[in-house]
Formats: structure tokens, C-alpha cells, sequence
């Protein structure tokens, strides 16, 4: 999606001597205040007792769990276990704490327009020419997502195998922690409003269930637009049994492979100065590695373990552990188009706090406010915004992220509608278009070759044409009229202007407003949903057990066949607590006291 914040920080462009100065003067004040807030309460304690970088590690005993990735799923996992076992919780990026890029709302775009080495974001490019991120922090994708916090539906739950009842204790243990209700701006107003005369209805309020029609969904950010992620649900965590340390890079899974089943035992992990180091589970029965590293992450790291097709493994002269067809296969990503309305003048910033769940299959959202006036700081936000333009003239196998810089650096302008107005979203349901990941080299810090066939099934392109269709509907509708700019943006000039806005490095065809298919092909985005490639039944039990070894599980988003709910990070922070608890009462029984 193509943002603008207000806060410069990378890339900017000074207007004059007097300008930066005032500016480093305003930015050094907010720095102060909000290192104050923190400190005086206004987030949670980012000094906890068990975080430390991963150099500090001393490989002394075994734990009883080792749980690589401290992300959405790993943080309320790790805190659950730690209740009454021995933790070690590996992540490979840093601490989210004191950064107000992750922490505050409106510095929301920089964190995904960096693209550093060690950023919280990861950025890559699909092989279908969709940049997209994988999250590089503590907390995952918490730390970096628009917020919106809703559940899976019932159907959804039933349909996985879980249990309704500890589900449904599960939510609410996070909720407590973490979420808030909005406060509706204008823009989400006009859209709620706008949604139910395109006839998304009916109208459920306040509400974090999966119902069809228009709802206003819970948030992580509070009423400051501080945001709140997974790793403050770590301050649930018994801290004399859990070790968190940060820059840990895991590397590969060891394991012992002199019995009838290879039995996971440890973990190589690099800390933040590239010394290796070994991590090992306790000889106690039961004790495990677990990986909640994401779709990707999981995935990846199971492969270069040994664990995957075996053509895949021997291309790459990885030793095979368990050969297993299904790793890395039914990757998918829900595809996502938006259209760009620009407004009379600046309007405030929001994220999603609404949703339309059509019976069409497609959810629809919103998002608003950009605000730069003309005499502010100009920042150029790097790949992730509109001022890069198409890249069409790329070719395919040319279209790196190198590419996209080199582009971005030649733009002198950013296009002034940019800074007024919103866009109107829709994302598929439950695609039916799905790709793989390969491996591209033996290093885990590069990413593999992602693949996601985006409307290769032409059932996607159906609910695509029908999402926009109902975009529009909401954009002609009145209560978007006192919002959005001239009757001169008629729908044809709104769409052409949303392919410009639609930021990705495929190829554009000079019909794409004329045939809303070719739209929906040509403006493809990402809203960051991916998931699968370990699938249960194929890739881990329902158990989430990997099948063939002992001691090793998957519980992340890389076990889904469809991402839950409209947003997954309620259901993924949920799957952590959920999975914690039955570990622990599997092996404590009424003992383990939830």
C-alpha cells in the first residue's frame, strides 16, 4: 500500500537551513517525551529481566522448551509456558521498545519503507513482482501491521479442529493486554456509512466477532495511537523461567537421528556480532523446540534443516533429515487492490478500524491521512510508496529491490494528491490461488523464493471485480461527498490515478481501468496475510507436531489453509496462548492452573 506519515525520519529532503533546525529541535523534544512516557507507564516496562541480547548467551543445561521466533504466535506461547517450565525464546531481530517508529501511529510507513539491513522489516518481492515484509523485531507482525484486531469466525474454529471453549478463553486473555476500541475518525465515519448504502449489511457495532456485514473491530493502538504488540504480552511471563534473547538468528535445528525417528535436541543460533552459538531442550520428556517464526520463517528454516522435498534439499546439498514433499507448498497471500480518493484538504490519520465482510467473498477496509503540507519537510519513503511509480518497463527477472530503489532515487516529486485523501481496500477471502517457496541459498538471513499465483484461479478474480465494484459504490455514495475532492475525479480518474498509487513491479496495460479484471491483475497488493507452507495433516498434526520427528512442532500462521478472520493477528496471538495452555495442561493436568 502507498502511505505518507508526518514524522521524517529517513530520505528527506531539506527545504531550507532554517526549516531542519526547527524540525531537529521538535523531533528531539518528541524523542524526550516519549522516552518519558514510556518510563512513567504509558507502555509496558521494556526493560523486562529475561531480555537480552543474544550475545550474552552461556550455553549452560537444557530448557524445557526452545521456541525460535519471538513473534505473534512465540511471545504469548513463550509467557504460557514459562508459568511453570524452562523457556528459551530466540529472536532474530530486535527489541520493538523505544522505538517510535513501531510505537506510534503516525510513524506507521517508515518502518516498512526501511529497508536497512537490521530493520523490524524484512522486505522482499514475490516472484509475481509484490513487495511484501516479513517481520524482523520482537513482537513480529504486531509490531509493523495496521492494528486491526478482529477473531475468526466460528466456522473457521470448527473447521481447524479447536477447541470452542479454550478458544474462547484464549481471546479474551489477549484482549485484556493488548487491545482497544477506536475512536472513529472522520474518514472511517463516511466509510462506515458508505459501506451499509453499498449494502454491506447490517450494521454490528462495536464487535471483535466474524460477522457478515459492516463492524467496527478492536485495536492495537491506544487512544494516543501508541501501539501495543505481542511482546507485552511477555509481562504475563514467570521471569524466573523464561530467557528472551534478541539478535538470536537461528540457524539451523539440530538433531539426534540414531533412533527410529529423528528427535529434534537443539538449535544453532548466530548472535549479533556473528558468533554461533548452541541452544539444547533438557533430557526431561517432553521437552521440545517449537517454531513460530511465521509463514515464511518456519518454513524456511524446517528446509534448511533438512526437513522438505527431497529434489529441493539435494539441489541445494542440504543433508536430508525426513523427507517431506508438502514443505513449502500452498503458500498463499490474500490479494489485495485499493482505490485512491483525494479529498478537498488534509484529513486525519487512521488505519483500519472498519471492515465490510460481503457474502461475496471479499472484506473491505479503510484508511486515511497523510496531512504534509506544502511548506513541510518533503520525505521520499522508500520502495513501499507512491512517488516510485510502476516499474513497467523492469523486466521480470530485473525486478530486485535494488531496482526499486534506483527508481524511487530518480524521482525528484512526490505527486501532490498523495498527501490528500485515503483509499477504500479490498482483500480476497480464502484465496484459491496458491504458490511455494524454493530455496534460493543456503543462508537463512536471505530470503527464499516466494511464489503466490495471485488470481491464477479465476474464482479470485471474481470476488476481486465484485470487491471493487462495491468500492465504488461506497466512493459515489454521499457521505463521501463532503470528504472527497471535485466532481471532476469521476470513477475513470479515480481508478487510473489508483494504479499509480497501487505500488508494485508488474507490467500495467493501457486498458486496466476499462476491464476491472485487468485492475484487479495489475494493481495486486499485499496487506501481509501470507500463510501455509506447513500445513496440518500434510506438514504437522493436528497436534501441530512435525510429522516424522520427535520433539519438534510448528504453531504460527504457516500451519493455516486460510487466514483466519479479516485480520490474523488476534487468531495468531490467540494460537499461542491456546497452544500453551494445552501443552501445560497436558502434562500438568489440573496442576497447571489454567
Amino acid at each position: 500500500m502507498a502511505f505518507i506519515n508526518e514524522f521524517p525520519v529517513v530520505g528527506c529532503v531539506l527545504l531550507n537551513r532554517h526549516k531542519l533546525l526547527e524540525m531537529a529541535k521538535l523531533l528531539k523534544i518528541f524523542f524526550f517525551l516519549n522516552i518519558l512516557r514510556l518510563s512513567q507507564g504509558g507502555a509496558p516496562n521494556f526493560n523486562y529481566p529475561f531480555l537480552k541480547k543474544a550475545s550474552t548467551f552461556r550455553g549452560v543445561g537444557g530448557y524445557d522448551y526452545i521456541i525460535v521466533g519471538g513473534g505473534t504466535a512465540g511471545c504469548p506461547l513463550a509467557a504460557t509456558l514459562s508459568q511453570h517450565y524452562n523457556v528459551l525464546l530466540l529472536e532474530r531481530g530486535g527489541s520493538p521498545y523505544g522505538n517510535v517508529n513501531i510505537s506510534h501511529m503516525q510513524n506507521f510507513h517508515i518502518s516498512l519503507a526501511d529497508v536497512a539491513p537490521n530493520s523490524p522489516n524484512q522486505a522482499f518481492i514475490s516472484t509475481d513482482g509484490v513487495i511484501n515484509a516479513r517481520a524482523r523485531v520482537l513482537g513480529g507482525g504486531t509490531c509493523l501491521n495496521a492494528g486491526f484486531y478482529t477473531r475468526a469466525s466460528p466456522r473457521y474454529v470448527h473447521e481447524v479442529g479447536w477447541d470452542g471453549e479454550l478458544v474462547n478463553q484464549s481471546y479474551p486473555w489477549v484482549e485484556k493486554q493488548v487491545v482497544q476500541w477506536p475512536a472513529l475518525v472522520p474518514w472511517q465515519q463516511a466509510f462506515k456509512d458508505g459501506l451499509l448504502d453499498a449494502g454491506v449489511s447490517p450494521y454490528n457495532g462495536y464487535t471483535y466477532d466474524h460477522l457478515y456485514g459492516t463492524k467496527i473491530g478492536g485495536t492495537i493502538f491506544d487512544k494516543d495511537g501508541f501501539r501495543h504488540t505481542a511482546a507485552d504480552l511477555l509481562a504475563s511471563a514467570n521471569s524466573n523461567n523464561l530467557k528472551v534473547l534478541i539478535h538470536a538468528s537461528v540457524q539451523k535445528i539440530v538433531f539426534d537421528k540414531r533412533g527410529r525417528k529423528p528427535k529434534a535436541i537443539g538449535v544453532i543460533f548466530k548472535d549479533e556480532y556473528g558468533k554461533l552459538h548452541q541452544a539444547f531442550i533438557s533430557r526431561r520428556k517432553k521437552s521440545e523446540v517449537i517454531l513460530t517464526s511465521g509463514a515464511i520463517g518456519s518454513t524456511h528454516l524446517l528446509m534448511l534443516s533438512g526437513i522438505g522435498p527431497v529434489s529441493e534439499l539435494k539441489r541445494m546439498n542440504i543433508e536430508v533429515v525426513l523427507a517431506n514433499e508438502f514443505v513449502g507448498k500452498g503458500m498463499s497471500d490474500n490479494p489485495m487492490n485499493t482505490i485512491f480518493l483525494p479529498t478537498k484538504g488534509p484529513v486525519q490519520q487512521s488505519l483500519i478500524q472498519i471492515v465490510g465482510i460481503t457474502k461475496m467473498g471479499s472484506f473491505i477496509e479503510a484508511s486515511s491521512g497523510f496531512g504534509q503540507s506544502s511548506d513541510s519537510i518533503q520525505c521520499n519513503h522508500g520502495i513501499m510508496s507512491a512517488e516510485i511509480g510502476q516499474l513497467s518497463t523492469i523486466p521480470p527477472k530485473q525486478r530486485t529491490l535494488e531496482a526499486a530503489r534506483a527508481y524511487m532515487q530518480n524521482k525528484q516529486e512526490l505527486p501532490r494528491e498523495v498527501f490528500k485523501g485515503g483509499f477504500i481496500l479490498e482483500k480476497i477471502a480464502r484465496p484459491l490461488s496458491t504458490g511455494h517457496i524454493s530455496l534460493i541459498t543456503n543462508n537463512i538471513e536471505d530470503n527464499p523464493s516466494i511464489t503466490f499465483n495471485y488470481f491464477s484461479h479465476p474464482e479470485d478474480l471474481r470476488r476481486c471485480v465484485n470487491g471493487i465494484q462495491t468500492m465504488e459504490r461506497i466512493a459515489q455514495s454521499k457521505h463521501f461527498k463532503d470528504l472527497t475532492a471535485d466532481d471532476e475525479y469521476t470513477m475513470e480518474v479515480i481508478l487510473n490515478m489508483s494504479v499509480k498509487a497501487n505500488v508494485n513491479l508488474i507490467p500495467k496495460h493501457t486498458n486496466d481501468t476499462v476491464s476491472l479484471e485487468q485492475f484487479c491483475k495489475d494493481t495486486v497488493i499485499t496487506i501481509w496475510h501470507y500463510h501455509g507452507g506447513c500445513h496440518v495433516g500434510k506438514v504437522v498434526g493436528p497436534d501441530y507436531k512435525v510429522i516424522g520427528v520427535n520433539a519438534l512442532r510448528v504453531i504460527d500462521g504457516s500451519t493455516f489453509a486460510d487466514s483466519p478472520g479479516t485480520n490474523p493477528q488476534a487468531t495468531v496471538m490467540m494460537l499461542g496462548r491456546y497452544m500453551g495452555v494445552k501443552l501445560l495442561r497436558g502434562r500438568l493436568g489440573r496442576a497447571a492452573g489454567v
